[in-house]
Formats: C-alpha cells, sequence, structure tokens
C-alpha cells in the first residue's frame, strides 16, 4: 500500500467511527421521543381512569340522595307537599336552560378541537349565562319557598328536597367556576393536549349534570305534583 493510500485509509477510519457516532446519537433521541410518548400516552389514561372515577362516586353520590327522598316523600309532617308547592312552569324554564347550556358546552368543545376561539369563548360564554340563569332561578325557588314556611327543617320530605336539589345546584356552580378557569386557560396557554383533555373533562361533567337533573325534573318534580 503506498503512503497516499495509507494516509486515506487513516482519514477515512475517523470520518466512519463519527458517522455510527451520529447514528447513536439519532438512536437514543429516537428512544427519547418513544419514552416520552409513552409517558403521554399513560398520562392520558391515569386522568382518563380518575375523571370517570370521579364521575361514578359522584353519580352513587346522587343515588343515595334519591333514594333518601324516595323514602321521605311522604314525610311531610302535616306540611305542605309537591304539589303545594312545586311550579311546573318555572322548573320547566330551569330545565330549558340546562339543558339548552348542555348543548352549547358540545359546540364549545368542537371549538376547542378545531382552534376556533370564536367559537369556543362564544359557546362557552353562552354556557356559563344559561347555566347562571338555571341557578338564579333555583335560588329564587328555595327564597320562595323558605318565605312560605316550607324550609328544610319544617319536614323530612323538605329536608330530602333540599338536601338532593341544592347538591345538584352546588355542583352547577362549581361547573360554572370550573368554565370560567378553562376559558382562562384557553387565553393564557392556548389549546395544547392538556388543556383539550380538560375541556374535555368538563364536557362530561356538565353533561352529566344534565342528566342527574332528568331525573332530577322527573322523579322530584313531575311524581310531585302527581302524587
Amino acid at each position: 500500500m503506498s503512503a497516499g493510500e495509507a494516509t486515506l485509509s487513516a482519514g477515512a477510519a475517523p470520518h466512519g467511527a463519527r458517522g455510527h457516532g451520529h447514528g447513536g446519537h439519532g438512536h437514543g433521541h429516537a428512544a427519547g421521543l418513544s419514552e416520552e410518548g409513552e409517558h403521554g400516552a399513560s398520562k392520558r389514561i391515569v386522568v382518563a381512569y380518575g375523571f370517570w372515577i370521579f364521575l361514578i362516586s359522584d353519580i352513587i353520590l346522587f343515588a343515595a340522595f334519591f333514594a333518601t327522598y324516595s323514602v321521605l316523600t311522604d314525610s311531610t309532617a302535616g306540611g305542605p307537599t309537591g304539589r303545594d308547592l312545586f311550579d311546573m312552569r318555572t322548573v320547566a324554564i330551569e330545565t330549558a336552560c340546562l339543558l339548552t347550556s348542555s348543548l352549547f358546552c358540545g359546540l364549545a368543545g368542537l371549538g376547542a378541537q378545531a382552534r376556533n376561539g370564536r367559537l369556543f369563548h362564544g359557546a362557552m360564554a353562552v354556557t356559563f349565562l344559561l347555566g347562571a340563569a338555571f341557578l338564579f332561578i333555583e335560588l329564587r325557588e328555595f327564597a320562595d319557598m323558605i318565605e312560605k314556611g316550607a324550609g328544610p327543617g319544617r319536614s323530612g320530605f323538605l329536608s330530602a328536597f333540599f338536601a338532593l336539589i341544592g347538591c345538584h345546584g352546588l355542583h352547577v356552580a362549581a361547573g360554572l367556576l370550573w368554565l370560567l378557569t378553562m376559558m382562562a386557560q384557553v387565553v393564557a396557554k392556548g389549546y395544547r393536549d392538556d388543556i383539550l383533555r380538560r375541556i374535555l373533562c368538563f364536557n362530561l361533567f356538565w353533561h352529566t349534570l344534565d342528566i342527574i337533573w332528568v331525573g332530577l325534573f322527573s322523579l322530584v318534580y313531575l311524581v310531585g305534583v302527581a302524587l
């Protein structure tokens, strides 16, 4: 082998070694991305399971309140019954507000997925207004009942009624605060994956409240007026 060939061979070796090192770095980078992807996927799974457990526990809570109310429906202690107290016209307005808010909540979720700020914020604002209207009507209903002497301490029936309807109202109030928080987070951080997951969780929570209200409307108000 000539001196020139020896020099070329010697110079090629480091280049090959460098190429091999670069390939190793690329392999390490790919492995890092894979681990990061797996971590993100596992985090999404944990969040999903955790939130579903929360919703199920909430449904169990309401089931206990439903059962208590069913047992105490006739325990009026000589006081007013549901037929004497419930104004179905007002309850119908409440129901319309809450169910319509669920429609706009779904539109807000679609807006978030499409990264459409106008649709997301507009639909969330309408959801908030309808939810706030629902709460206002419900609080006015409670105030009117208490003014008539039909407060929660009047009978077992009224204690169960205020506990059941009031628990749902507290959930709606918490949902409205959560809604405002999500709007603020989108403004501050944009439509990141974690923000979109939180918006999805909020949608599930709000729709669950609507489903529970349908049960309340049927069991408490419709049956109460019919008895």
